[in-house]
């Protein structure tokens, strides 16, 4: 009996048991717990997508149908050939101070 103790203790003591052990207790318990968050995720996604078929109806209508041919058109009506390019103001510039010195400059440029 003592020798079976022995070796228990020696078991329980080794570094399979101190470090293995709970890195698979944990690998394995993250693992459950991951897949039911990811079930409350898809859950609450499942319930938003239930709305009231009254209420979808008059969100159908109020949308704007925006379709590929219209945009179309609209670009085709535009003058793409004569555009200038516009630089935006950096990140550490004063969008004021930029825009005021663009229009100077396109002052200057329309008064030679």
């Amino acid at each position: 009996m003592g020798m079976g103790m022995e070796r228990l203790r020696r078991l329980w003591r080794g570094r399979t048991v101190t470090f293995g052990l709970p890195l698979l207790l944990y690998l394995i318990g993250g693992s459950f717990g991951l897949r039911e968050f990811a079930q409350i995720r898809y859950d609450v996604h499942n319930l938003h997508g239930k709305v009231d078929p009254a209420l979808k109806e008059k969100l159908k209508l109020k949308q704007n149908t925006v379709t590929l041919e219209s945009e179309y058109e609209k670009l085709e009506k535009s003058d793409l050939n004569n555009w200038e390019n516009i630089r935006g103001p950096s990140l550490w510039e004063d969008s004021r101070t930029v825009q005021k010195q663009q229009r100077e400059a396109l002052r200057l440029k329309q008064s030679d």
